[in-house]
Order: C-alpha cells, then sequence, then structure tokens
C-alpha cells in the first residue's frame, strides 16, 4: 500500500469519525434525559481525538488531513433531526438513528481494516475500532434498555 492509499484510507476514517462527533452531538442536543446527553456529549469527544489522532497520521505521511464530515453523515444527522421533531425526541427513535450511525463507522473501520496498512497505522486504525465496536455496543444497548421501558 502506497502512501497516497495509506493517506486516503485515513482520511475517510477521518470524516467517518467527524460523522460520529457531529451524529453524537445532534443526539445529545435531541434527547432531554440528562444522563443520555452526558453518554452522547461523551462520545462525541471520543470521536474528536480519534479524527484529531488520525489528522497527525495523515500529516506523518506527508498528506493533507480532512476537517470536516461526510454528505452522507450530513444527511443522516438531518435525518435525525426531522425523525426527532416528528417523534416528539422520543429517545427510541434517536437511538435507532444513533445505532444506525455506528453501524457505518463499524463497517468503514472493518474495511479500512482489510486494506494493506502499514503496522504502525494498522494498531491505531485496529484500536480505535475496538472504541467503534465499543460505541455501537452501549448505543444498542441503551436502545434495548429504553424500547423495554
Amino acid at each position: 500500500m502506497d502512501n497516497d492509499e495509506v493517506i486516503s484510507t485515513l482520511n475517510d476514517l477521518i470524516e467517518t469519525c467527524k460523522d460520529g462527533e457531529e451524529g453524537f452531538l445532534t443526539c445529545a442536543r435531541d434527547v432531554g434525559d440528562t444522563a443520555l446527553k452526558s453518554f452522547f456529549s461523551n462520545r462525541a469527544q471520543t470521536c474528536a481525538a480519534s479524527a484529531l489522532e488520525l489528522q497527525d497520521l495523515v500529516r506523518a505521511y506527508g498528506g493533507e488531513p480532512e476537517h470536516g464530515s461526510s454528505l452522507g453523515g450530513a444527511l443522516h444527522r438531518r435525518w435525525v433531526d426531522v425523525k426527532s421533531v416528528i417523534a416528539g425526541n422520543d429517545v427510541k427513535a434517536v437511538l435507532k438513528e444513533c445505532e444506525r450511525g455506528e453501524d457505518v463507522a463499524v463497517s468503514r473501520y472493518r474495511n479500512a481494516l482489510e486494506k494493506g496498512l502499514p503496522a504502525a497505522v494498522r494498531a491505531v486504525v485496529e484500536r480505535q475500532y475496538q472504541g467503534v465496536l465499543k460505541n455501537h455496543d452501549q448505543v444498542r444497548s441503551l436502545r434495548d434498555q429504553y424500547r423495554s421501558a
């Protein structure tokens, strides 16, 4: 894998992190429950830190890092906004959409790990992937908890 491919893969993951950050902030804004607001805000900070780490790697490989989220992520956040308004900021609806966003992040990280990344880059991506899986599982658990409530 050449530097351009490494940089492209990392920039895709930066967009994914930025999507996650902004998505979690949208979810925090759209719920009234203070515990969920805190959870979503903390997850947003984790995504932001991951993006910064990946941006540093892009620079180390001589590239220009992405700084924004993807068009698909922006569209998904608008859908979360619309759905939460229609559903009256229903926690279950917000959690369901948040989980959908995390499904995308899991897939993007999994795809990146299937590429021939250099060992040092792969180690960072793998560690972040474990965090993405944790986010996904926590959101699913919260969704199930609120579904049965």
